[in-house]
């Protein structure tokens, strides 16, 4: 009798797109990318990846997540979010333990620990939700653009 009842059990699936509004998820994805890639910037724009040091300006580099960005409770996380160089944060990077040594050596011993647990949170953002994180981001951007020699 239960195999009768298991043929017709549908798969759990997430469904990413419920969770965060697909157009504003974009939208805060560029503004929180650009945000991390000025705030580790110099006044030039110029930047050092977080696990290499390869120097580059900061639109020839990417925003890299230590834990990956498919974990929603820290996708926008500041400290997860670091500048890397598109050869460490490409899918045959590979530098994820450099990346958590990194971390901890910046933030303190344990903050790799503590991401992965947060990480594994279960978040629900409301659309009204991720449009003031994208307006707070907006704001941070242009406070970081004063700082620097250079216009976008």
């Amino acid at each position: 009798m239960s195999s009768v009842f298991n043929r017709w059990k549908r798969p759990y699936k997430s469904h990413r797109k419920s969770l965060v509004p697909e157009v504003n998820d974009k939208k805060l994805c560029d503004v929180f990318s650009l945000f991390i890639r000025l705030r580790d910037s110099d006044a030039d724009g110029v930047a050092k990846c977080f696990t290499c040091n390869r120097r580059a300006h900061y639109k020839k580099m990417h925003c890299g997540h230590g834990v990956p960005r498919h974990y929603l409770a820290t996708k926008f996380n500041e400290k997860n979010n670091n500048i890397q160089c598109r050869t460490c944060n490409g899918p045959e990077g590979g530098a994820r333990e450099v990346y958590k040594a990194e971390m901890d050596k910046l933030y303190g011993q344990g903050t790799w620990d503590l991401m992965i647990l947060n990480s594994r949170k279960v978040v629900h953002w409301s659309q009204f939700e991720v449009d003031q994180m994208v307006i707070f981001y907006k704001q941070e951007v242009k406070k970081l653009m004063g700082t620097k020699n250079f216009s976008l």
